[in-house]
């Protein structure tokens, strides 16, 4: 395989990895090795070796002497501050859409949503988190706000949510639906302020319904 074989190969499996872990495809905490890691996607375990290297140094794995390279595990504070920061960017990125979305950009959000509802009639998780994802990333795309944009997508909320998941609750959480169409609303009648508040509220709620135990989050000044 020449040089620009091997690129390509890198960069598939570095967004395959990538994927499987942001899809929960591996448990907080699990340990990593590149001999599994080179039987699963065929590939060397230079290149293994190069893509956990890049994978670690955007947050997505940890590795340590005598432990290896383990799936991303979040302490309680680290979950509850990458949350309340995906708050407040997804907040000001509602709000630039409620501003800046095209005409088309808000039709394929109302696509979105139709689909979302589709979903929830007929029982269909799935198909309803799809949507859900598809949703807010339309929503950052819309914003056309490249700044907020990237530094939303540095953020690792997807492992925190599945790492603090409550699987006992149900799904999709009860109002979320309804929280969609008061986004989609605020965006459509060109509204920032209730586009931001709205946004807020959803992934608030979101939060809140995780297992995060704030009665132990850290108080100011204590140690």
């Amino acid at each position: 395989m020449g040089d620009d074989g091997k690129a390509t190969r890198y960069s598939q499996v570095y967004e395959e990895l990538r994927t499987l872990l942001l899809s929960g495809g591996y448990e907080p905490n699990t340990r990593l090795t590149e001999a599994d890691l080179t039987s699963r996607f065929a590939v060397s375990r230079g290149t293994i070796r190069s893509v956990l290297v890049r994978l670690a140094q955007e947050g997505y794995v940890t590795s340590e002497v005598n432990r290896g390279v383990r799936t991303r595990s979040f302490t309680i504070d680290e979950a509850a501050d990458i949350l309340e920061a995906r708050e407040t960017l997804e907040a000001a990125l509602a709000g630039k859409a409620a501003e800046r979305a095209t005409d088309v950009e808000v039709a394929g959000l109302r696509r979105t949503l139709e689909e979302m509802e589709q979903a929830q009639e007929r029982g269909d998780q799935a198909a309803y988190s799809r949507g859900n994802r598809a949703f807010h990333q339309q929503v950052k795309a819309a914003a056309h706000q490249a700044t907020l944009a990237r530094t939303y997508d540095t953020l690792l909320y997807p492992l925190v949510m599945r790492q603090y998941r409550n699987i006992s609750a149900r799904h999709p959480r009860s109002g979320s639906l309804a929280e969609h169409r008061t986004i989609l609303l605020a965006i459509m009648t060109r509204n920032p302020e209730a586009a931001a508040a709205a946004m807020r509220h959803h992934v608030g709620s979101a939060r809140r319904a995780l297992l995060l135990g704030q009665q132990h989050r850290r108080t100011p000044g204590v140690a």
